[in-house]
């Protein structure tokens, strides 16, 4: 059996198209908490150990929490969650699917955080919406001695014969620049998008699991994308429902099983 390929980390958008798609999310926020992918158990164990600390009854802040998706898995893990978004429409998603945890406005690249006061900092698909000039001594700031800066991001895997031609007609359709949110397939070394200055040293692993979900889910979930966000609806729409027809085939049932490698990088402060 032919190993899987590794999956390529995702690079940031280009500067033009930044803040724009990086805004975009709060216009979809109830399309992307319905539809996005969440994290297998593996991944959390993985943290873990390459932290060398239990989640546990830790001070982890989330930030770019976005609707929750992973800080609602930190909480169940036991751990004491603070989420840190930017966005006025997937901050009202949070609050309104997880009242109980509490969230506060910010960004990666000035939290509003105290200096050391954090075990883990965590980023679940928003480390790339950071700039690292700032970002990375932020995080140095609010994590503790022996604290964990965890980044991690769903890639598509695509050694999946399925799953690659679908990154390929979506490349075409949007262009290889603008795709690589959504398939993790820009050309640059993980460790380098974290920290391109190498003061962090970063820990790999990568996390293979999967989901089945109706076709209509997994259309919605490509739709989430800022790629697409930003595409305008009737665009956007023209392709799914040209993906529609290219998937019904494969998948006559109607539910598609998607793939993912999580590609995670963990570095601890001395």
């Amino acid at each position: 059996m032919t190993p899987p390929t590794p999956p390529t980390s995702p690079t940031p958008p280009t500067p033009s198209s930044h803040p724009t798609r990086a805004h975009s999310f709060n216009t979809a926020a109830a399309q992307y908490a319905a539809n996005r992918p969440s994290y297998p158990p593996a991944l959390f164990e993985a943290i873990e150990n390459l932290a060398e600390r239990p989640l546990t009854d830790s001070r982890v802040m989330d930030i770019g929490a976005g609707t929750g998706i992973a800080t609602t898995l930190l909480h169940q893990r036991g751990a004491h969650v603070l989420a840190v978004e930017p966005g006025d429409g997937m901050t009202a998603e949070f609050r309104r699917a997880h009242p109980h945890i509490p969230i506060v406005r910010g960004n990666g690249n000035a939290l509003p955080l105290a200096t050391a006061s954090a075990d883990f900092l965590t980023y679940a698909q928003s480390w790339h919406w950071t700039d690292p000039t700032h970002s990375v001594p932020e995080a140095l700031r609010v994590l503790r001695p022996g604290g964990a800066l965890a980044l991690w991001w769903n890639t598509d895997a695509l050694d999946v014969p399925w799953i690659a031609a679908a990154a390929t007609r979506a490349e075409r359709y949007l262009g290889i620049d603008q795709v690589v949110e959504k398939s993790g397939s820009g050309a640059r070394a993980a460790t380098a998008l974290a920290d391109p200055s190498g003061r962090l040293t970063f820990a790999r692993r990568q996390v293979r699991w999967s989901r089945r979900v109706p076709l209509d889910t997994h259309l919605a979930n490509i739709g989430s994308h800022s790629a697409f966000l930003v595409l305008g609806e009737e665009r956007t729409a023209a392709f799914l429902a040209e993906e529609r027809r290219h998937l019904l085939p494969t998948f006559p049932d109607g539910i598609v099983e998607e793939t993912y490698v999580v590609d995670l990088l963990v570095a601890t402060r001395s």
